[in-house]
């Protein structure tokens, strides 16, 4: 009997590690990545390699970076737009009142603003803010700078401090290695007009110089077609140059025909005699008109750069 029971003694315990080992090893393989037995392992392995990543997602190729690049453009353009018209809308409403009525200034204003689709929401919270207590009227100022390659810069300004305004621009020009102008150096190298901004995508160009003739635009200007840029890494528009008695009948026009447009702030400046440089110039020239964007009080940069 005691023989028995010591061989049975000796069957439990080998069976017992056994088992343990296979637990062992089936914990080994799962951590080396083996194929484990069953579908329960399956699962306990891709459980185990799960991974949690934290970082920024990223742009696949060059074309997906610059297209984020140029809608990040376009929305800092659209929020530049609509918050100099309510800037606008408040100056108007200090000077002549609220109602557009008897403001025909605030009555243009909005006008334009619903040619340009503003949200409705920014109007009334700028009419509202105009009406506040405290709330300084805005003040447009013109300032000139020189660039680099003999290209000139008019710098556009609403500002309710003119003191900040001139300190920011002084500031980005000294650090960009520009200068600032006299007034009048470089206004007289540009030209006010109105003008309906088209992507060379959305038209064809015979098609649109036939349209514009015959609603008695000016001008239409074509886009500068470097051989060294790519349609990829640049926006680019025709420019349908007209009076301001003649633009609401370009627009008409250009609605017939089913032609997508992008229409001005009221008016640009164009170059008369656009000055070519070379590319180390346009890239300064370039990195200064974005810093000078990014400016609060800057409204708009038109330079003469080819």
């Amino acid at each position: 009997m005691a023989s028995a029971a010591r061989a049975l003694g000796a069957l439990l315990h080998r069976t017992s590690s056994l088992s343990s080992s296979a637990s062992a090893l089936r914990g080994a393989s799962l951590l080396r990545g083996d194929r484990p037995i069953g579908s329960a392992g399956l699962f306990q392995r891709h459980a185990a390699r799960r991974r949690i990543s934290s970082f920024q997602p990223l742009c696949m190729g060059r074309r997906s970076c610059k297209i984020a690049g140029r809608k990040d453009a376009q929305n800092l353009k659209k929020m530049k737009r609509n918050s100099k018209i309510g800037k606008e809308i408040v100056a108007a409403i200090k000077k002549c009142g609220p109602n557009p009525s008897s403001n025909t200034t605030l009555a243009a204003i909005l006008e334009k603003a619903r040619e340009l689709d503003v949200p409705k929401e920014i109007l009334e919270r700028n009419i509202k803010r105009a009406s506040e207590k405290g709330q300084d009227t805005y003040t447009e100022k013109v300032y000139e700078v020189y660039g680099f390659g003999g290209v000139g810069m008019v710098v556009e300004v609403l500002t309710d401090k003119i003191t900040r305004s001139v300190a920011d621009i002084r500031n980005v020009v000294k650090d960009c290695g520009a200068k600032l102008a006299d007034p009048g150096s470089v206004t007289f190298r540009f030209r006010q007009a109105r003008v309906v901004n088209i992507k060379v995508t959305d038209a064809d160009k015979n098609q649109l110089l036939n349209i514009a003739l015959d609603a008695g635009a000016d001008d239409v200007l074509e886009p500068n077609f470097d051989d060294g840029v790519s349609e990829e890494e640049a926006e680019r528009f025709y420019k349908i140059v007209t009076t301001s008695e003649n633009y609401p009948v370009v627009l008409s026009k250009l609605q017939e025909e089913g032609l997508k447009f992008e229409t001005d702030n009221g008016y640009e400046l164009l170059p008369l005699n656009p000055i070519e440089v070379d590319d180390e110039a346009m890239e300064l020239n370039k990195e200064l008109v974005s810093k000078l964007l990014e400016l609060d009080d800057v409204d708009a940069v038109y330079t003469d750069q080819k």
